[in-house]
């Protein structure tokens, strides 16, 4: 992908920092995840222009330390009023990446409004066991502070069906075997309770360990 150089710079002095901000689940290893399946999936559609996917995939979550449950609304604004990205983009195209950040998460009750939009939706949506037995404790833990470990492995259990089992929401636009392998083993882990409790338990004192996630 031919990214225009000095808005991969921009992007990289002044926005992935903003990320530290962010708890673990949404840190910068996340966004350069998102970057990094965008691209797999954008290279499907013709046409498509990948200075655009990359602003989109880079600015998805940056509000996400202002307000979780609407980060969406408030990442898109940040990207909306951002003056530099005057200097690459028209107002149309500024739009549809707006768009396209408002319309990225699972729980959308509708399709998102463009191709960009279908991109960073599908391109955010975990695709290892691992990353969601992570992500939904470090998330779940930061925002209800009052849990104890036990009731947040119990919190991921139900956030985890809720999104991901045979009835959940979440959605995705590309056929992608990784995730397909993903969705049927992590659907396994959810058929038993208990056993998926035990699993993260000894997968979030494994990373507790090793540091990936402080204890």
């Amino acid at each position: 992908m031919n990214i225009n150089k000095d808005l991969k710079k921009y992007i990289e002095d002044n926005i992935f920092i903003e990320y530290q901000k962010n708890e673990e689940g949404h840190n910068l290893n996340h966004i350069k995840y998102v970057i990094d399946r965008s691209f797999k999936f954008a290279k499907e559609i013709p046409n498509i222009n990948y200075n655009m996917v990359y602003v989109i995939a880079s600015f998805h979550d940056i509000g996400h330390y202002i307000d979780a449950k609407k980060h969406e609304i408030v990442s898109a604004s940040i990207l909306e009023q951002d003056q530099n990205l005057k200097k690459y983009f028209n107002g149309k195209e500024i739009k549809i990446m707006k768009e396209a950040v408002e319309d990225h998460r699972a729980s959308l009750n509708r399709e998102p409004r463009s191709i960009y939009g279908k991109i960073v939706s599908t391109a955010d949506r975990n695709n290892t066991v691992e990353d969601c037995l992570k992500r939904t404790y470090s998330y779940g833990r930061e925002h209800n502070k009052e849990l104890t470990d036990e009731e947040l492995f119990q919190r991921s259990y139900d956030v985890l069906v809720n999104k991901f089992g045979v009835n959940g929401y979440a959605k995705f636009y590309f056929k992608d075997l990784e995730y397909e392998k993903f969705l049927k083993k992590l659907r396994k882990l959810l058929e038993n309770k208990e056993e998926f409790c035990n699993t993260q338990r000894e997968y979030i004192k494994k990373i507790k360990k090793e540091g990936i996630i402080k204890p």
